[in-house]
């Protein structure tokens, strides 16, 4: 009787242990980022965030972000981004189909470049070589690196660093570059009613509930942000969270990559490390030459574009995006679009490419 009442709980109260693992990683990455907002470092509660307990995880303290408070943070993300929803960022999206379509070639293109240059300087195998490539769709790609028999800790360090490094580094860039604002401005100048706030909430949740039974990718935070852009866009909810509740967001992602790090040991990192940067550089230097075509060929934002090319994590780049007041639809649009891509075409590239199932079976 006790197992059987136990099984129809919804979760499970976490241990003592878990529970302070939790709280430990919370107040590391909410003191990163306050750090580098108070510096006025541009991104800074998820770039303070993620660092600070990236190094933490680094250092050895068990960091963790439990499946339950990333589903709450990839909703309240979602919120946010869709309260600022406009009618002239709707107008914008007839310039989609020429960008995403050179976006799948970028990823194409980036993805043997890198794989090139990991199995020529590095000596990895074609498999392995091709799923680190690969930007984006971690969970996808580690899932094909086990049945392939790839070398599944260097592609994480490799995607990992990837992400880490994008999301510290582009918001200095653009802000160096004087094409985004040093310190993101406010997204929404008044905070939603309380009545559509739990309209807010309930309907990102359902939206959220329905892409999830449809295994839509990113199912939280896009399903938040579509019932929020369509209430926002409506003009049946006016205003959005309060900004300390998106704080709190910001600095959630930023220790949920953060914490990416806390399953990697010091020598699998180091032994990967050079990998990891150049196949970066490699990456980026591609994903250089189509932001390039895409700025002189349309009309779009510069700073848009960059972060929409960004061969980075789709909640990282869209929680840069925030931050940075840079468009939200269009940054999500192709970052799906490119999840989409990678998750259908990386199956097949490793197939025609990788080595033969006979090879893993021996």
């Amino acid at each position: 009787m006790k197992q059987i009442t136990a099984s129809l709980l919804p979760f499970e109260w976490p241990s003592r242990a878990k529970f302070l693992s939790t709280a430990e990683t919370l107040v590391i990455g909410a003191a990163g980022g306050l750090a580098f907002l108070a510096a006025g470092l541009p991104g800074g509660l998820i770039s303070g965030s993620m660092i600070a307990v990236g190094i933490a995880a680094i250092a050895g303290r068990q960091v963790a972000v439990p499946a339950l408070l990333t589903q709450t943070v990839l909703v309240l993300l979602g919120i946010s981004l869709g309260s600022v929803v406009s009618r002239h960022l709707i107008q914008q999206v007839s310039a989609y189909p020429l960008t995403i379509g050179l976006l799948a070639l970028a990823t194409f293109c980036s993805t043997f470049g890198s794989s090139y240059y990991l199995q020529r300087v590095h000596g990895w195998d074609r498999t392995s070589a091709f799923l680190a490539g690969s930007p984006g769709a971690l969970s996808q790609i580690s899932i094909l690196a086990v049945e392939r028999g790839a070398d599944l800790p260097g592609i994480a360090v490799v995607q990992t660093m990837r992400v880490i490094i994008l999301t510290a580094a582009l918001p200095m860039v653009l802000a160096i570059a004087g094409i985004a604002p040093s310190v993101g401005p406010s997204l929404t100048t008044t905070i939603a009613s309380p009545l559509d706030l739990l309209e807010l909430v309930a309907a990102s949740l359902a939206a959220s509930l329905v892409l999830r039974l449809i295994r839509f990718p990113a199912s939280w935070m896009f399903g938040a942000m579509i019932a929020s852009s369509v209430l926002h866009g409506a003009g049946w909810v006016d205003g959005g969270l309060p900004n300390w509740v998106r704080g709190v967001s910001l600095v959630g992602i930023g220790a949920l990559i953060g914490s990416r790090f806390a399953r990697m040991r010091i020598k699998t990192l180091a032994g990967h490390i050079n990998a990891a940067l150049g196949s970066f550089a490699v990456a980026i230097a591609v994903s250089a030459v189509f932001v390039g075509i895409v700025a002189l060929t349309t009309q779009v934002k510069f700073s848009d574009v960059v972060v929409a090319f960004a061969p980075g994590a789709m909640d990282a780049m869209l929680a840069l995006a925030l931050t940075l007041h840079i468009d939200p639809i269009f940054v999500g649009a192709h970052h799906l679009s490119r999840f989409v891509f990678v998750t259908i075409a990386t199956p097949g590239i490793v197939h025609l490419f990788g080595r033969t199932q006979d090879d893993v079976d021996d």
